[in-house]
């Protein structure tokens, strides 16, 4: 049977802010997950707090939080490859994230071994 797009997307955001809010002790303010052939691209918003954007008007304070922001989510890759195999049955192949200073948003994208996109109903 196949499941719908749209409600495998909200699980993904669901279960990514989750994660954000057990591992990192904060979650985003909102998620938008969408699967595009064999990605899978997640963007939050609202990520960075007052002292954060405060420390990114400089352009050392911005590197150091990006360079930071960076480490914490790629130390919990595992639990965040874990996540996306228990809910779309596919393994990740690679995982690319960046964060903009300036907006507070950060987008993941998950690159499969498969392409989920065409087993799904639309």
């Amino acid at each position: 049977m196949k499941i719908s797009k749209g409600s495998l997307e909200s699980e993904i955001s669901k279960s990514i802010t989750q994660w954000e809010k057990d591992y990192l002790g904060r979650g985003s303010v909102s998620a938008k997950t969408d699967i595009l052939r064999d990605m899978i691209i997640v963007n939050l918003k609202g990520i960075l707090t007052a002292a954060e954007h405060s420390v990114c008007e400089t352009k050392e304070g911005m590197l150091t939080i990006k360079k930071t922001r960076s480490e914490l989510v790629e130390s919990g890759i595992e639990d965040l490859k874990d996540i996306i195999l228990t809910i779309t049955g596919e393994k990740v192949k690679s995982f690319h994230t960046d964060i903009s200073s300036r907006t507070g948003e950060r987008v993941m994208v998950f690159k499969l071994f498969n392409e989920l996109e065409k087993n799904l109903l639309m």
